[in-house]
């Protein structure tokens, strides 16, 4: 500020509100990402703006989940508060991924994609969740990012449960195993045995569903996990 340097001073009210909404200070981070975006804007500066846009997502992405985990509900069960804070993140994404789309920046569409999903989820809208990871998945596959696209796969799992829709969530679990073990994450391979598990306990086939169940806990005991 001192120097007049506006762009600098974007940045760093941006690196303050990520700091603040790790600290779980959503209020004010939500000010400090704000000044972010209208010096951003001011500026004409479209990256530091999608920037900006997606940080504000993020800290009301973070609400919404630290809310929502005083309450053991399912998704789409919310209360007011905790669904008004998402439609909020989910609004600010839907700004970013425009933004990005506009500077061909498909990196920060996949995120921005990812997010979406995960806020779709969230508020109980699962259809629409389907629809942002499987893009979330084909540009995973574009950049041979494994891990996200392990994560799509499993969030496409989570989602199709909620339609009822168990056979395609155990296709997707199984493709989530496959990429835990390429990536050689035994804490993740776990929770895929886990989702499989509960997945054929739901189809009613109930032999596999012991076996990955055993699987699941084969590797909680290697992993020392109580």
């Amino acid at each position: 500020r001192t120097i007049g340097d506006r762009i600098g001073e974007a940045k760093a009210s941006g690196n303050l509100g990520n700091t603040l909404k790790i600290l779980g200070q959503f209020d004010e981070a939500v000010v400090c990402c704000q000044r972010h975006l209208d010096i951003s804007q001011e500026q004409g500066d479209k990256v530091g703006e999608a920037r900006a846009l997606y940080n504000i997502g993020n800290v009301y992405h973070a609400k919404g989940k630290h809310l929502s985990w005083n309450m053991a509900q399912d998704p789409g069960c919310l209360p007011q508060e905790v669904k008004e804070t998402l439609q909020k993140a989910s609004e600010y994404y839907e700004r970013n991924l425009s933004l990005v789309k506009e500077l061909g920046d498909r990196a920060a569409q996949g995120r921005a994609y990812g997010n979406l999903g995960n806020t779709q989820y969230l508020l109980g809208n699962f259809s629409e969740a389907i629809a942002f990871h499987k893009e979330r998945l084909a540009i995973a596959k574009e950049f041979g990012d494994k891990a996200a696209e392990r994560r799509a796969y499993s969030n496409l799992g989570n989602a199709h449960i909620f339609l009822g829709r168990f056979d395609i969530s155990a296709e997707y679990y199984k493709k989530t195993l496959q990429l835990s073990r390429q990536l050689k994450d035994q804490a993740v391979e776990a929770q895929a045995c886990y989702s499989l598990g509960n997945t054929y306990t739901l189809l009613q086939d109930y032999e596999r569903a012991i076996e990955y169940h055993l699987k699941h806990l084969v590797i909680a005991q290697e992993l020392g996990d109580r």
